[in-house]
């Protein structure tokens, strides 16, 4: 099926509108912003955390027993870290094509620093980390720092 831009923006720009309609606290703006966006969302509705309503600085949520926690989401095979801090808590997550949400890393950021401190600081300002390489890392956190799922 072949679709032309026109018609695709106006499609996109209709879900988007109907995003910020139903998780107001949220942009799902088109330039960058929708995956990590969806991500938050989807992260919220399965941990036990609390997306920020604005923007806070190196954080998107902060967990019911006060941990801040940063949200890396991702559709494809890597995650990104920050190179000019380590978050508390870090959460990434992959979203899969059905909308599921697969955790790749949940636990304390200083973990993932490990995988990453020797490298370069690079001008975006965010390292990229192989899936496969953070969910080795995740099976090195323990259960009591991991930032719990959302009770069903």
């Amino acid at each position: 099926m072949k679709i032309s831009i026109p018609e695709a923006l106006t499609k996109l720009q209709t879900i988007v509108a109907a995003l910020q309609q139903s998780y107001p606290q949220k942009r799902f703006t088109l330039d960058g912003r929708l995956v990590g966006d969806l991500g938050e969302v989807l992260a919220e509705s399965v941990y036990d955390i609390k997306l920020f309503t604005g923007l806070e600085r190196h954080y998107d949520a902060i967990c019911s027993d006060g941990r801040r926690v940063q949200i890396k989401t991702t559709l494809k095979d890597s995650l990104t870290f920050p190179c000019d801090h380590i978050p508390d808590y870090y959460l990434g997550i992959k979203i899969l094509p059905d909308g599921i949400c697969q955790e790749v890393f949940n636990g304390p950021g200083d973990l993932v620093y490990e995988l990453v401190k020797k490298r370069k600081p690079t001008k975006i300002n965010l390292w990229s980390v192989n899936i496969t390489t953070m969910m080795r890392q995740n099976e090195n956190v323990h259960q009591n720092d991991r930032i719990p799922k959302r009770k069903t």
